[in-house]
């Protein structure tokens, strides 16, 4: 089902049930406005048990722009994306990878956080992985702070990241540190998400991984 009305001109009706967030992205607004919008979104049925939207942040001139998969838990309390625990992580690693996080654009597929809450765990929101049909969804939102960003290279922090960038085939275990062609794009690198940091039993040899890929990246930085 496809949203109805003129794109910037929010449909009648519940526009949730059309998964798209086309109809809220401002034609040819720069960063501050699509974030100032996307406040407002309601493409998707995710909006309505979110805090707030998430939407990126950084500088549009960048040179290398980090799409990761949804906001999570703390990043939803805050509005900003990667200031939880995954954050911390992945900036300590670009820091080692040659990559300077001050000259990144932060930012994730879905804006908005998915949970569960799970019985015997009391309040705590519980992540869970946004469909195909919310990734798509959100797409709008994603391809409109691209056409802003003009970056060196993209990276895509795990599986969701890469099949919104490169499409459902993508496999992270397969195509992980990498550069990838997207068409009228720069390349894409993809990685892990620093959350699987995180979750591994093995960290070190886990992060040792996530901060070998982001040297690809910074090879390409380093090559202009």
């Amino acid at each position: 089902m496809t949203a109805t009305g003129t794109r910037g001109a929010p449909p009648a009706g519940r526009p949730e049930d059309a998964y798209d967030a086309g109809p809220f992205v401002p034609p040819g607004a720069d960063l501050a406005a699509l974030r100032e919008a996307a406040a407002g979104c309601r493409g998707c049925p995710l909006h309505e048990h979110a805090t707030q939207t998430v939407f990126g942040t950084g500088d549009a001139d960048a040179r290398v722009v980090l799409v990761g998969e949804q906001p999570g838990d703390q990043e939803d309390r805050r509005g900003q994306p990667f200031v939880g625990p995954a954050g911390r992580v992945l900036m300590q690693a670009l820091d080692e990878a040659g990559i300077d996080p001050t000259d990144t654009y932060v930012t994730n597929a879905v804006k908005h956080f998915k949970y569960v809450h799970v019985a015997g765990r009391g309040k705590r929101r519980i992540h869970r992985a946004p469909s195909l049909r919310e990734m798509t969804a959100c797409a709008p939102w994603l391809n409109a702070e691209l056409a802003v960003a003009d970056p060196e290279v993209l990276v895509a922090l795990g599986a969701t990241a890469g099949k919104a960038l490169l499409g459902p085939s993508y496999r992270v275990t397969r195509q992980r540190g990498t550069l990838l062609e997207r068409p009228d794009s720069p390349p894409v690198l993809g990685t892990l998400h620093p959350s699987a940091v995180l979750r591994a039993d093995d960290r070190e040899e886990t992060y040792a991984g996530l901060v070998a890929d982001l040297r690809v990246a910074a090879d390409v930085l380093a090559a202009a």
